[in-house]
């Protein structure tokens, strides 16, 4: 997750709406990759394996996709990313059940019965903000693999992948941007200057 910031929700969130005898609950929750959206949807669907339909989206970075599962093109999956981009969120999936209650919506309706149940799962969600991230190579000597993990645990860096040298450990890592300094500085405390650090 490197680059720019985000917002993003912290929990799941829910909505249901009935709308003409149809009801449509809608679901929205964090995915990191498309993998993600997709497993969320599968547990959707696990709890509603009854439902009529189940239409979703989901915006991550860059990447966008939306179904209308069955529905009317353009009158489900759209208006439920537009609900996502309208709420400033991304790394975001939400996916909208309906039960079918007997009585036809027409196309504008289908679009306000989607659209906006997902809007008011995202609106009333708690949120979290992702602060921009910066990928950062570390090499210490031996001697200091200590201080590097206790640097790193300190600053609750989670993600890194770390490779062995002949001359000692290889650290790569993303970091919030605005910790950037912090670490160097901690690092050359820590390591009284034996140690290289790598921004790309």
């Amino acid at each position: 997750m490197n680059g720019r910031g985000f917002v993003t929700l912290k929990t799941t969130a829910e909505h249901r709406t009935e709308v003409k005898g149809s009801l449509f609950v809608a679901y929205g929750g964090r995915a990191d990759t498309p993998e993600q959206g997709l497993a969320f949807l599968r547990t959707v669907a696990a709890r509603h394996p009854d439902a009529s339909h189940l239409c979703w989206a989901y915006r991550i970075d860059d990447q966008y996709r939306f179904s209308d599962a069955g529905e009317p093109g353009g009158t489900a999956g759209q208006p439920i990313l537009r609900a996502i981009e309208g709420q400033g969120l991304d790394h975001v999936v939400v996916g909208v059940v309906r039960y079918f209650g007997g009585t036809k919506l027409g196309a504008g309706g289908l679009v306000r019965a989607y659209g906006g149940t997902a809007a008011e799962a995202l609106r009333t969600a708690e949120r979290q903000e992702e602060l921009p991230r910066t990928g950062i190579t570390v090499e210490v000597p031996f001697e200091h693999m200590g201080a590097l993990y206790r640097l790193l645990d300190s600053l609750g860096v989670e993600e890194r992948r770390e490779t062995y040298t002949e001359q000692g450990l290889k650290v790569m890592a993303s970091l919030p941007e605005s910790l950037v300094e912090h670490f160097r500085a901690g690092l050359r405390d820590a390591t009284r200057g034996q140690s290289s650090l790598l921004e790309p």
